[in-house]
């Protein structure tokens, strides 16, 4: 165990330290998460942030130093976010079809979502600015940050908030379908990723498209949703209420 901090902390000094602690854990957990049968509890992505955390906390290395070479994985988001747009393309006939219906229901799920945060942090009687920091924790991190800022929250706790809620979704999502019986045919799998793009946003879709293409493909589409959704409406209506 010694020999193994002894490496990290030698390793620490390098430029590459945070890309390759990142892609080795993460193989690691991606291997785990298969080998366990793709259980939500196995989430290679939960796993990967606590070992990271646990490993920057044992050695005493900093977040900074690690993100120096971490964020050409962070720069890799963006491409990332753009190839969700393929399967959705060779859906396009499908989803010309039911545009209006998905509209509808791009913007009940994101009103409850944004909607609920309000609710429950007013009711238990939480910090006006940690209420306004949960409002967009249903929309990418990136975009719930920059939300949180104008409607006048936190950005960084509305970063872990936005992660905390894709970790649950993706976690606890297939349990909560199974109990509304919401059904594994071609329907039932495109309401699923629907449901789960729009409550947990990239979280959510990665753990659709592991599960199911149609689910993916649909958690994609409510992830667009909610950015262009959240963005316009949710500082439009404090701006005017």
């Amino acid at each position: 165990m010694s020999d193994f901090v002894q490496l990290w902390v030698y390793l620490s000094a390098t430029p590459l330290f945070g890309l390759t602690a990142t892609l080795l854990v993460y193989v690691l957990a991606h291997a785990a998460y298969f080998r366990a049968g793709q259980a939500p509890w196995a989430n290679p992505v939960l796993w990967s942030v606590i070992v990271l955390a646990c490993g920057l906390l044992a050695t005493g290395v900093s977040y900074p130093s690690y993100f120096a070479g971490a964020q050409f994985i962070h720069f890799l988001l963006g491409p990332a976010v753009v190839a969700l747009g393929w399967p959705l393309w060779l859906r396009r006939a499908e989803l010309r079809q039911r545009w209006g219906r998905l509209l509808v229901a791009a913007l009940a799920g994101g009103s409850v979502a944004a909607g609920s945060s309000l609710l429950l942090g007013r009711l238990f009687g939480l910090p006006q600015e940690l209420v306004l920091s949960l409002v967009p924790k249903s929309v990418t991190a990136p975009v719930a940050m920059g939300i949180a800022e104008q409607i006048g929250g936190i950005p960084a706790l509305a970063a872990v908030f936005a992660v905390i809620t894709g970790l649950v979704g993706a976690l606890f999502g297939k349990y909560l379908f199974a109990a509304l019986r919401i059904p594994t045919d071609a329907e039932g799998w495109a309401a699923r990723g629907f449901a789960l793009g729009t409550a947990s946003h990239g979280l959510g879709a990665a753990r659709a498209m592991h599960v199911n293409a149609d689910a993916g493909a649909y958690a994609g589409l409510a992830l667009g949703l909610q950015v262009v959704l959240a963005s316009l409406l949710i500082p439009l209506v404090f701006k005017l209420f």
